[in-house]
């Protein structure tokens, strides 16, 4: 465990020069927020924002040729894959909490009211989409790299523009995800947490297994 989290701190320590502009980025979807008056759409587009950060801990790493440096570390493979894992992980629910606490109040001063249900829908479904686009995303970079897997940077921007299609051409499916979590938002809350998990698990063993087969 104590492994796990010195391989988190130095991903932290690694993306650390860029944070004033991953806050920045957080800045962009409150004007998408404004002009759609929807809280669910900006969240929506500040995690696929958040989602396509995941890939500077690779660029920096690739970069600096950093995997012999990986290679002598007293840490496991298993153990640098699941404290980059845990670090998107802090990311994505940081960027959340984030944008809960600011975009609501900026709607609000626009005179847009947010209610407490509104709020757990934008929560719930931003950690799901967070979670959706990022397994996908890591095991492509540790596939293929940086640059060759630069694809996968734009899964986030991808899934973003087919969300917000879907919620403006079906209106009744908005106000359907709100209906459900006013009356089981525990239910529903739980049900999202379970496949964030799997989700997660099954991605992490991918991400092991294509790590264990490169050599560092």
């Amino acid at each position: 465990m104590s492994n796990i989290l010195k391989s988190t701190k130095f991903d932290v320590a690694l993306v650390r020069p860029y944070f004033k502009t991953i806050c920045f980025t957080l800045l962009i979807p409150i004007a998408f927020a404004v002009i759609n008056r929807s809280l669910l759409t900006g969240v929506s587009f500040a995690m696929s924002f958040i989602a396509m950060t995941t890939g500077y801990t690779f660029s920096i790493t690739e970069k600096n040729n950093m995997e012999r440096l990986y290679g002598i570390l007293p840490v496991r493979k298993s153990e640098l894959v699941v404290g980059r894992y845990v670090f998107v992980l802090i990311m994505g629910v940081l960027s959340l909490l984030v944008s809960l606490i600011a975009q609501p109040l900026v709607l609000k001063a626009v005179g847009v009211e947010v209610g407490v249900s509104d709020i757990i829908t934008v929560a719930i479904t931003g950690i799901f989409l967070y979670a959706l686009y990022t397994v996908f995303q890591i095991p492509g970079y540790y596939k293929f790299g940086s640059i060759k897997g630069r694809v996968f940077m734009y899964i986030p921007v991808v899934g973003f523009l087919v969300i917000l299609l879907l919620f403006s051409n079906i209106p009744s499916l908005g106000a359907s995800l709100v209906s459900t979590v006013a009356s089981s938002p525990v239910l529903l809350a739980v049900l999202a947490v379970l496949l964030i998990i799997v989700m997660f698990t099954v991605s992490i063993l991918f991400s092991i297994r294509i790590m264990k087969n490169k050599e560092i």
